[in-house]
């Protein structure tokens, strides 16, 4: 299985704008430029690789653990899965930290955080992430 997603920029970096269009249509000439990217703490200026490198990260873990909690026999009521992918310019993205409040019944704590360090290890997005550093808070709730 294959996906894309195509960028289209004009201009300069700093000063230049883009639009991102993914397959699926989730983005449409989804804006993003440097403000975005590099200035923009709060978010709201448009898209940026690294917000989209985080979607990606928490969903397939979700997804990762989600099958490893129903072969355990333990399948989740709900998981909320956050990334928070770091990225400096001039030293390039630094981690991706994911946070995990589970709903999960009949689960002991040991075995969840075993099955949610292996779903960090184990999901596809994390191996593409291999060089930078991914940590994991997990929380039943």
């Amino acid at each position: 299985m294959k996906r894309h997603a195509t960028a289209v920029w004009q201009g300069a970096l700093q000063d230049g704008r883009g639009a991102l269009t993914t397959q699926s249509g989730a983005l449409n000439e989804k804006r993003y430029d440097f403000r975005g990217r590099f200035e923009d703490e709060d978010g709201t200026a448009g898209t940026n690789p690294e917000e989209l490198i985080a979607a990606a990260h928490a969903g397939c873990f979700a997804m990762q653990l989600s099958h490893f909690l129903a072969e355990n026999g333990t399948p989740a009521e709900k998981l909320e899965a956050t990334a928070t992918v770091e990225v400096k310019p001039g030293e390039g993205i630094k981690g991706s930290a994911l946070v995990l409040k589970a709903d999960v019944r009949g689960i002991d704590p040991d075995t969840f955080q075993e099955l949610a360090e292996k779903a960090k290890a184990g999901c596809p997005v994390s191996g593409a992430l291999s060089a930078i550093t991914i940590t994991l808070d997990a929380q039943l709730v």
